[in-house]
């Protein structure tokens, strides 16, 4: 039960230890590493870019996995601590409420970055509520609950894999010019290695929207709203959100390279603060359903190594 025991002190010191702050925490260190990656190994190639994905992706799963060989528990804590996101995100939630709530316009501004890449300078006080409310929703599946999935799976290598992955398609997986065929790889396997955990959090959200009498909406809005989404995993996650919330999400969407028109997603109201505040609830609730299937996913990765050793003691004697 190591995988049991290290998700469960992986979770408890997301919530009571701080991350090391600046260019100190793991995933800042990632990303400088394979920031210098991408200057040594850039071509608009995508077989430059699978080579650039690997090199960075390789080597701390490799490590990972040796010291999880030894210490699987501390291995797979340590792994979440640093990766999981939860925490964080929910407190950036709560504090652009409150900037909404006293009407601290600049100082919700400073939050946007934290969030996402929508220019801050573009949104009002419904644009940022709109913003904060979707990016609750997708990040809370890619820095939260998939990190947890894939500690359930795999422990200590599969969480560090994940958060390379994830860190790499933030970097490099944009279908501009620069990156269209350099970052082909990272986005593509960012899609896979999220859409088990998506369509997990999209599960939750579900029930959870059933318990507030929302559940028929919510299964309208994954089955209808969520294939119109440029995105194969922000598109379920977002819409069974939207349901669960009782609020419509999409629209115009400005970015720092320009504006995009997204599709609707649900049939409510526009988001306002208080929405902000249910996101956060939202978030939290589903990240703690998750830890528990993290855990049963664990044990039953146990129940299976025990009987493939079983069967292979068998076939010896």
């Amino acid at each position: 039960m190591h995988r049991v025991a290290g998700i469960a002190a992986g979770v408890a010191a997301d919530r009571i230890i701080a991350d090391p702050s600046g260019p100190f925490h793991p995933v800042a260190m990632f990303g400088a590493y394979a920031s210098e990656l991408e200057k040594r190994l850039y071509a608009p190639s995508r077989t430059r870019g699978a080579l650039f994905w690997a090199a960075a992706v390789l080597p701390p799963v490799v490590l990972s996995a040796v010291i999880a060989r030894r210490a699987p528990a501390l291995a797979t804590a340590v792994a979440l601590w640093a990766c999981l996101g939860g925490s964080m995100l929910e407190d950036t939630g709560l504090r652009m409420a409150a900037r909404l709530e006293e009407g601290d316009i600049d100082g919700a501004r400073e939050l946007v970055p934290w969030l996402c890449s929508r220019d801050p300078e573009l949104l009002d006080a419904a644009g940022m509520a709109r913003a904060t409310v979707e990016s609750l929703a997708e990040n809370t599946s890619d820095a939260a609950i998939a990190t947890l999935f894939w500690a359930g799976v795999g422990g200590a290598p599969a969480v560090v894999a994940h958060r390379c992955i994830n860190t790499l398609d933030a970097m490099v997986g944009y279908r501009n010019s620069r990156y269209r065929d350099f970052g082909w790889a990272s986005a593509r396997i960012d899609d896979l290695a999220a859409w088990l955990p998506a369509r997990l959090t999209a599960g939750v959200h579900t029930a959870l929207a059933a318990l507030h009498g929302n559940g028929a909406e919510a299964v309208r809005a994954w089955r209808e709203d969520a294939p119109a989404h440029p995105s194969p995993n922000a598109g379920p996650v977002e819409a069974t959100a939207a349901a669960a919330l009782g609020v419509r999400l999409g629209g115009l969407t400005v970015y720092g390279h320009g504006a995009e028109l997204r599709p609707v997603m649900g049939r409510g109201g526009d988001p306002d603060v208080a929405t902000v505040r249910r996101a956060v609830s939202l978030s939290r609730t589903t990240q703690i359903a998750s830890t528990l299937i993290a855990v049963v996913l664990a044990a039953g990765a146990r129940k299976v190594r025990q009987k493939r050793s079983s069967c292979r003691l068998l076939k010896c004697e």
